[in-house]
């Protein structure tokens, strides 16, 4: 495997972070946060540049790149603390659809995504925190020609926003997915620690969907735990990206802040300090861009990898922000400093999706069976 960025995914890198440098500043994300902005303007120039589209198939309006080119995007949202439909709508929805529908369903489904025209999340925990589909009861029942919900969802990011919604259903002993318009729904806005995460309780009790909207045909655990696979490397490439933007802020604090005469960047363990984000930093991203390389060439791997970077990018961001805000000192307590913009998207990172210590579980697991 080649972990190197190639000419054309360095010049992508390059023209990501020039768009959100211009789009999403920190004055940006404050709007979000603190004046309840709606982060739609950020979608639409997204939608424009055709991001949403870069790693879906031709066959419904994508680019056709690869999930390694998504990866560099998703660290530059990470880094920006970007607001906005992208990760739940490209991240989520997307790997659901097309991992447990047909291609009738993924024509249908994804390509107003990649048109720009819809949004969408992945609705799966219910409560317990770990996202995984052994743990579903939530329910489907035949009514006539559709079907009829019940059970609750929580924790499913822009679950009060999203055009449609692949809600993960029990239909007898089998896993089903349904995608569920989003005005059908009842949600319940959840109070989040990052807020340019929006966070929703779906209520699905009663709510009546046509046939042609529960997917597939046969049990769908496996795809849905592939689907799972890219949603978890998503987050961990998001949270490298933010826990790179903590790091480069202290780099730059170092440098000026004076103590004693000299900057304290001079000082020997501040410099120790700095070493170890680094390492960390690094050793995640090292980490998720094998995740993408491996869901890229749908490499055997792929879920063992999932699970490590998931878990390397959770245990980067506990240092990294500890650190980063020690090494600021009080002024990075301070709401008016730009830094817990950054700790706050990497620390919701490391909840989303199953956390470090669970996926480091999954990763001994696996190992001792072979996997």
């Amino acid at each position: 495997m080649d972990f190197e960025l190639d000419d054309d995914q360095r010049e992508l890198q390059r023209s990501v972070r020039e768009v959100l440098d211009n789009e999403c500043p920190p004055t940006y994300v404050r709007r979000v946060v603190e004046d309840g902005h709606d982060p739609a303007d950020l979608w639409a120039t997204l939608t424009a540049l055709d991001w949403p589209a870069l790693a879906l198939d031709p066959e419904v309006g994508g680019l056709g790149m690869t999930w390694v080119d998504q990866a560099v995007v998703l660290e530059e949202l990470g880094y920006a603390a970007a607001p906005g439909p992208f990760l739940a709508t490209t991240t989520q929805f997307v790997p659901a659809i097309r991992e447990t529908g047909s291609d009738d369903e993924r024509s249908r489904f994804l390509g107003p995504v990649a048109r720009g025209e819809s949004t969408g999340t992945l609705a799966i925990d219910e409560g317990a925190g770990t996202w995984d589909p052994a743990d579903v009861v939530a329910t489907a029942t035949a009514d006539g020609a559709g079907w009829v919900l019940t059970g609750t969802k929580d924790f499913v990011i822009d679950g009060d926003t999203a055009a449609e919604v692949a809600v993960a259903l029990r239909v007898g002993d089998e896993l089903r997915l349904a995608v569920v318009p989003g005005s059908d729904l009842g949600s319940e806005p959840l109070d989040p620690i990052d807020p340019t995460t929006r966070h929703a309780r779906i209520h699905l009790d009663g709510v009546h969907i046509d046939g042609d909207r529960l997917l597939g045909t046969g049990d769908a655990t496996d795809a849905v735990r592939r689907a799972l696979e890219e949603s978890a490397t998503a987050v961990a490439l998001t949270t490298v990206g933010a826990c790179q933007r903590i790091l480069d802020l202290d780099l730059g604090h170092v440098k000026e802040r004076h103590q004693f005469g000299v900057p304290i960047g001079s000082f020997q363990a501040v410099k120790h300090k700095l070493a170890d984000m680094y390492r960390d930093v690094e050793r995640a991203r090292a980490l998720g861009y094998f995740a993408a390389l491996c869901l890229a060439d749908d490499d055997p791997r792929r879920e063992r990898a999932a699970a490590m970077a998931k878990a390397s990018a959770g245990e980067c961001q506990r240092r990294v922000v500890q650190d980063g805000l020690q090494l600021f000192g009080g002024i990075g307590y301070t709401w008016e400093h730009d830094l817990h913009l950054y700790l706050r998207r990497a620390k919701v990172g490391d909840l989303h999706f199953g956390t470090s210590s669970r996926h480091r579980r999954h990763v001994a697991r696996l190992a001792l069976a072979g996997g």
